[in-house]
């Protein structure tokens, strides 16, 4: 019980100080997460369909919740057609539950590591690009050598320049661009 309340306070912090940034990709986590339990809950050997259904909700929520906070406004035709991506990925759960099929739950996991690895792709692209636009930056040049491995973080490094903060999670190895 120790234990559960330690990482509730953990996750309320986590999330009370996150970017937007931060928030889309623990988004995603959280939906990767829900899926792989209900996956695994289907599956088992006796499966557990309270688990399942539990968890597919909670994905669904989260595919929510990606719809909800979507900015069609600024996004144009790229916000329209993950918008479309949404919605049919809502409809794969949905399904998924009725007939309890992990398939369906397997391909929105999929696709959301696959939105979760491209916005980390983004995320590093403009990294990079602000690196290059900022050669004698020594606290960036550092934050990056430690993203790209080549030399071994001793803390979670989280790396202030002129309006952007790089945080890096030493558990995944993902990072976070705000500014």
């Amino acid at each position: 019980m120790v234990n559960t309340n330690a990482q509730l306070k953990y996750q309320a912090t986590r999330i009370s100080t996150a970017t937007k940034e931060q928030l889309l990709l623990i988004t995603y986590d959280i939906g990767i997460k829900a899926c792989h339990t209900a996956e695994n809950a289907l599956t088992a050997k006796n499966p557990d369909y309270d688990l399942a259904n539990r968890e597919v909700i909670r994905a669904q929520e989260v595919v929510r919740e990606l719809m909800v906070t979507l900015n069609r406004e600024k996004g144009g035709d790229m916000a329209d057609k993950l918008m479309q991506l949404y919605e049919y990925m809502y409809q794969l759960l949905v399904d998924a539950n009725m007939k309890k099929d992990p398939e369906n739950i397997k391909t929105v996991r999929g696709m959301l590591e696959e939105l979760k690895q491209t916005w980390e792709s983004a995320l590093m692209k403009l990294l990079q690009e602000y690196q290059a636009a900022h050669p004698d930056d020594k606290d960036l040049q550092n934050a990056m050598a430690e993203i790209e491995g080549k030399k071994t973080p001793a803390t979670v490094p989280t790396v202030s320049t002129a309006n952007t903060t790089v945080k890096q999670n030493a558990k995944s190895g993902s990072f976070t661009l705000a500014g």
